[in-house]
């Protein structure tokens, strides 16, 4: 059997929903397809269910391995592929029926890299629910695009960069893959490598369609799943990093993609330091501030890359990240919500009931509850130069 689809699953602690996981894919109605389960080291009863499912299909292959993370994973799934195009499934989601046929035959008619679709937004409590979710407008949608040479608009360019990764709504071109050397970042965990994996993608394909249809449905209401984990403060980080290493080594693909890299990175980190809970924020916000001015330094941010608006808020930070987290926790819903727990917390409780403490002194208490140790800090010593 000539394999058309490889479909790769990567599985860690997921015995809740591995099940209507893997029943989604076995029962595509593209039938040449062989499934590749990769397990993680799971410590729950998912590798039992995997080798259920293998004794019962030929077509589900499974990896056993020690745990070492979602890039790690993929890499080893990607490296089994034997078909034509990839595709991937999270372990949490499901996929429609139709959907690897419905690709496939949208890959082989034109001659594709990637086709991508829409997904949707899966809730299963209180009760089930799917939002469409359209990857891009009408007039970006089923043309054949070449990401790092069709654009003209600079900021049409950065659009289609920006597009959410969403890997598992779209099938990759296996020979794409292997001759450009694309992987995942082998990073600790499941910690956003989707980002630099997306970016290689974007960064050598030369033909890839977008498609409005949805297949994919993605799991919200996980409660172990990344998007519900705030500890991850740098890790973004490491995805952009991998992104200039890839660059380095296509000196032919860097002038003309640094800017985009470095302008989608400002989007990035703006969104990491939003989700962080507040005593991260300040921490990151200085990587942030020197990240970008080492970047200007070197020539690498374009202003004609962003709106006006990002680029005041970029130079703010740059120029002053004390300031510029002072304005931004000020003006964040988001960091209302997390100083209204804070003040409603035992431990500021305690703070407000030791009388003997000086003023001046709450107030540096205070400071350090609502923005973290490494902010208060910063603030004293600007204050203290600027008394100077």
């Amino acid at each position: 059997m000539m394999v058309k689809v490889s479909i790769v699953i990567p599985i860690y602690n997921v015995e809740k929903y591995l099940r209507q996981c893997l029943d989604s894919v076995v029962n595509q109605t593209l039938k040449d397809i062989e499934i590749i389960c990769v397990n993680d080291g799971s410590t729950d009863s998912s590798p039992l269910i995997i080798d259920e499912y293998v004794k019962k299909d030929s077509r589900v292959k499974v990896i056993h391995k020690e745990n070492s993370g979602y890039g790690a994973s993929m890499n080893r799934g990607f490296d089994l592929a034997q078909g034509e195009y990839i595709g991937i499934v999270e372990s949490d989601d499901y996929a429609d029926a139709n959907m690897f046929e419905k690709l496939y035959q949208t890959a082989k008619n034109q001659s594709l890299d990637v086709v991508k679709s829409g997904y949707y937004l899966y809730y299963s409590i209180p009760e089930e629910k799917n939002e469409k979710v359209e990857i891009a407008s009408k007039i970006m949608c089923n043309r054949t695009i070449c990401p790092s040479e069709d654009f003209n608009a600079k900021m049409e360019q950065v659009e289609f960069f920006n597009i959410k990764p969403t890997i598992w709504s779209s099938i990759y071109r296996n020979e794409f893959i292997k001759e450009n050397g694309i992987r995942f970042n082998e990073t600790p965990g499941a910690s956003y490598q989707d980002a630099s994996f997306n970016f290689k993608v974007w960064t050598c394909a030369e033909r890839i369609q977008l498609v409005r249809e949805a297949y994919l449905h993605y799991r919200q209401d996980n409660e172990n799943s990344s998007v519900n984990s705030k500890g991850k403060v740098f890790c973004v980080c490491d995805e952009y990093e991998e992104m200039e290493r890839f660059l380095s080594e296509r000196p032919y693909k860097r002038g003309k993609l640094e800017y985009v890299k470095n302008r989608i990175k400002y989007d990035s980190y703006i969104w990491n330091y939003e989700r962080l809970a507040s005593k991260y924020k300040y921490l990151f916000m200085e990587r942030f501030s020197n990240e970008f001015a080492e970047d200007m330094k070197n020539g690498t941010l374009n202003k004609e890359y962003f709106e006006d608006y990002k680029w005041e808020r970029l130079l703010d930070i740059i120029n002053d990240p004390v300031q510029a987290h002072t304005n931004m926790a000020m003006s964040s819903r988001k960091a209302n919500a997390e100083l209204e727990k804070i003040l409603n917390s035992k431990s500021y409780r305690i703070g407000r009931a030791i009388t003997f403490i000086p003023r001046k002194m709450q107030g540096g208490i205070r400071c350090i509850g609502d923005h973290g140790v490494a902010y208060t800090i910063a603030l004293f010593f600007k204050k203290l130069t600027q008394r100077k």
